[in-house]
């Protein structure tokens, strides 16, 4: 028996002739599953371990599409009695195995017992990719801060791996340590930290990014002038993604689909049907992707018969087959329209099952029009109702004074143990991203916070605002409404970026969830009064505020 220690783990091997020894947790697996092991016809005096370590390595890739605990048990403990206990493609693949079997724990405990200095960087890219792909955030940096040799690719599986994570911010300090690393980034590291720049939209990034991409000479492909202009678009610069897809080689659809859609999110239908115009002349072809974008852009104008005609045409001229997506930005362009019934009735004629989505987006139709019947329809198709769903049904029945019924769904949130989506907004200031939650007062700066917002709130008073309470999940008096609405999290960051910026200077605001009616009409005489452009980005679309008005027209 060799016996090789790491610093504060351990790993053992077995020549052929070893007596079975197992750490004690793997003893425990071995003997839990021990009736039922994967008898591989290997011995340990087979001389034959080329074609041993091919079989075991055929199984582990099995389980991973087809996960069996007693199986992957079964091969784990053959890894072991053949003396394969250092080699990292088969170790590696042990951990993201256990991980595909939804088995974390063992994941974690195995590479406890296993100094990484074994794992070289294609074992350990594989499994940070693999985790990070699972949500397994945490495993996947851990193996990142312990993997003696990190290349490029590692560098890429960690910040490419927060970006799908939704935790763009961490992609970003990550960036900076490998940049400070002198691990020079490549193509692939920039199209990550871009959608992160686009997620945040974060405009001071976005361009110290471009600044980056520039001095290191990247060359633009189709998948990073995409990736710009998407940036640009969802950073509040729709102007600036326009320049950089006029100045770049269009052949490649996702270009278009870039700037159609960023168009789109704007409100900027007419532009985004012109766009979509100049494909034929320059002998591009539009995909399903296009067609999205498109009706995207019609719904959120209202533009119903020229979304009516775009859906027709891509079926009959080109011959794409609508799918889920597509149904559902139909039903949403009827559904914002008023046209219930029609909306309903794209439902029920779809070719394919509706999915949770599109009910929701019916549900979300119902609530801006106040339609509690055609709500409870909605609500009953939607088989796991999320917190989203409850409170849009009880918005529902707040805005038509059904009082007992909204009583009846937020009691039976409470009986699930359902708990409403927390509203998160934030504000680059000062090439930070400052995040806050609803009532937040958890920032350094929350007492200057409040009293600037409490001297906006008697500013636009003064000028004739009125909280909109009505949709307030509570049966209480408006004073208490309207304290409850004060404290919205995209409030909070815009008296941030007021309290921090030059008077004149453009403000913009990102929020996770649909503004409120309140919070859009509040920013409307903010901006008004403060004569300032104000930005913000909703999970719908783009909302700019200047002189009292907004760029949606009251229709989003």
């Amino acid at each position: 028996m060799f016996r090789i220690a790491g610093s504060r783990r351990r790993l053992y091997c077995y020549s052929s002739s070893s007596s079975s020894f197992f750490s004690p947790w793997l003893q425990n697996l071995s003997a839990t599953f021990s009736t039922g092991l994967l008898h591989l016809s290997l011995s340990p005096t087979e001389s034959h371990y080329s074609q041993d370590y091919h079989r075991l390595l055929c199984i582990l890739e099995a389980c991973k599409v087809s996960p069996n605990l007693r199986t992957i048990a079964g091969a784990h403990t053959n890894i072991i009695k053949l003396g394969y206990g250092m080699y990292p493609s088969l170790i590696s693949l042990m951990v993201v195995t256990y991980a595909s079997c939804d088995r974390l724990n063992l994941a974690r405990q195995l590479l406890v017992e296993i100094p990484t200095e074994y794992f070289d960087a294609v074992s350990a890219n594989l499994m940070i990719a693999r985790f990070m792909k699972m949500g397994a955030v945490d495993v996947a940096k851990m193996i990142f801060n312990e993997v003696p040799l990190r290349d490029l690719v590692t560098w890429n599986s960690l910040i490419g791996g927060y970006v799908k994570n939704d935790m763009c911010k961490e992609a970003l300090s990550v960036f900076r340590k490998m940049l400070r690393s002198n691990v020079e980034p490549d193509g692939y590291t920039f199209a990550s930290i871009i959608t992160a720049c686009a997620k945040l939209g974060a405009i001071d990034h976005a361009k110290w990014v471009l600044h980056l991409m520039t001095e290191r000479r990247i060359e633009l492909n189709y998948i990073l002038s995409s990736a710009l202009i998407d940036m640009y678009s969802k950073c509040g610069r729709i102007e600036i993604a326009r320049g950089i897809f006029d100045s770049v080689e269009r052949t490649n659809v996702s270009v278009w689909n870039a700037m159609i859609n960023g168009l789109g999110i704007h409100g900027l239908a007419l532009d985004a049907i012109e766009i979509f115009s100049l494909m034929e002349p320059e002998n591009v072809s539009p995909d399903s992707i296009t067609f999205i974008g498109l009706l995207t852009a019609c719904s959120h104008c209202g533009l119903v018969e020229e979304g009516q005609k775009y859906f027709q045409l891509m079926k009959s001229l080109y011959l794409i087959q609508p799918q889920l997506e597509h149904y559902g930005t139909m039903v949403d362009l009827l559904g914002r329209a008023g046209l219930l019934d029609e909306a309903y009735t794209v439902i029920k004629e779809m070719p394919i099952e509706p999915d949770a989505v599109i009910w929701r987006t019916f549900l979300s139709a119902c609530r801006i029009h106040k339609n509690s019947e055609m709500g409870e329809v909605a609500s009953t198709k939607i088989s796991h109702l999320g917190s989203g769903d409850y409170v849009l049904l009880s918005n529902i029945y707040c805005s038509t004074k059904k009082w007992d019924n909204a009583e009846k769904v937020r009691c039976l949130m409470k009986w699930k143990g359902v708990r409403k989506n927390s509203g998160k907004s934030w504000v680059e200031v000062g090439n930070v991203v400052h995040q806050f939650k609803a009532g937040d007062r958890s920032h350094p700066e929350a007492e200057l916070i409040n009293r600037t917002l409490k001297e906006l709130f008697h500013r636009t008073k003064l000028e004739g605002f009125s909280s909109t309470t009505e949709l307030v999940l509570m049966d209480i008096s408006d004073e208490e409404k309207e304290e409850n609405l004060s404290y919205h999290s995209e409030k909070l960051a815009l008296a941030y970026g007021i309290l921090k910026s030059s008077p004149g200077t453009r403000i913009q605001v990102s929020k996770n969830l649909r503004t409120c009616p309140d919070c859009h009409s509040w920013m409307k005489m903010v901006a008004k009064v403060l004569n300032r452009e104000i930005i913000v980005r909703d999970r719908i679309r783009f909302h700019h505020f200047a002189d009292g008005y907004c760029s949606c027209g009251d229709y989003w």
